[in-house]
């Protein structure tokens, strides 16, 4: 496979999202966004296609996104939602999984009451229809839901599981366990992979262009170390970066990601890194990217 991926962005209607996050103090992502406002900044940094991630737990928004999908043709992958304890989520996932560009599934774990929600063989159903359509697993957890991942993944180790901005370690407190021992674990697993994105914005409101790297820096290298050339991959977390815009924009985030990759991995790792392995775990082709 070939291509620069961005392995983790959103679209959304801000007028569909009524009570949900983001909310209107956050006035740098509280709009609409689309593929009109991304694509000056996936031709500056060389972005040849993206990952559209869900960000809202319904059907009508992951069906919004698999059709922008369909129009889009940088879009090579769409990671949506489904209830996966409901009785028929056998049949939604396979519905779901009809979609030209459908190659993931992500429930919003971290909104979750439970922290232990995803550790239940009540998702046994589902797990076993997403292995049978090729679907991929993006975790959206926090270092307190690691446990319950862990576990999660023991019981389905032919699940290809992502993590998402690294489970959202909190480098604004310079916090490095217990998250790097539960990562440490989670690594452990072959079938665990993980996306270098958002840590930009765990490092806090606070955080300036002449802070971010030392702050992140400790936190690029534990994944790197642990998920190695082959199992990392780089996302920008767009258009949730701007919230960050005070560290950079989308550019400098990616730039800052390839220097500290090639100081910890290697140049020759960056291809992997920025592409190959989204491409890989999503099933990403020249085809689905509409090129």
């Amino acid at each position: 496979m070939t291509g620069r991926i961005d392995a983790h962005q959103h679209y959304w209607r801000i007028d569909a999202r009524a009570g949900c996050w983001p909310p209107p103090e956050l006035d740098a992502i509280h709009r609409d966004f689309g593929p009109a406002d991304l694509a000056p900044l996936l031709d500056a940094a060389r972005i040849d296609g993206t990952v559209l991630v869900q960000s809202l737990p319904s059907d009508a928004d992951t069906r919004f996104l698999l059709d922008l999908a369909d129009e889009t043709p940088t879009v090579g992958a769409v990671v949506g939602w489904v209830d996966l304890k409901a009785a028929d989520a056998p049949a939604r996932i396979a519905a779901f999984a009809s979609a030209p560009k459908a190659r993931g599934l992500r429930p919003m774990l971290q909104d979750l009451s439970d922290d232990a929600w995803i550790d239940d063989p009540a998702l046994d159903r589902a797990v076993d229809a997403m292995r049978e359509h090729a679907l991929g697993f993006d975790a959206l957890v926090m270092p307190r839901h690691l446990d319950a991942l862990h576990a999660f993944a023991q019981r389905h180790p032919d699940l290809p599981i992502v993590i998402d901005h690294g489970a959202k370690p909190f480098i604004e407190r310079g916090e490095l366990q217990p998250w790097l021992s539960a990562m440490r674990r989670l690594a452990s697993l072959p079938n665990l992979h993980c996306k270098l994105s958002g840590l930009w914005t765990e490092a806090g409101r606070s955080a300036r262009a002449n802070n971010v790297r030392t702050r992140t820096r400790p936190y690029v290298r534990a994944l790197a170390d642990l998920f190695g050339p082959q199992r990392l991959m780089w996302g920008s977390d767009w258009p949730v970066l701007r919230v960050a815009s005070a560290c950079g924009g989308y550019g400098e985030w990616l730039a800052a990601c390839e220097d500290d990759c090639a100081q910890f991995l290697g140049p020759a790792a960056l291809a992997d890194v920025f592409g190959g392995n989204a491409c890989r775990f999503y099933r990403i082709d020249a085809a689905s990217r509409g090129a």
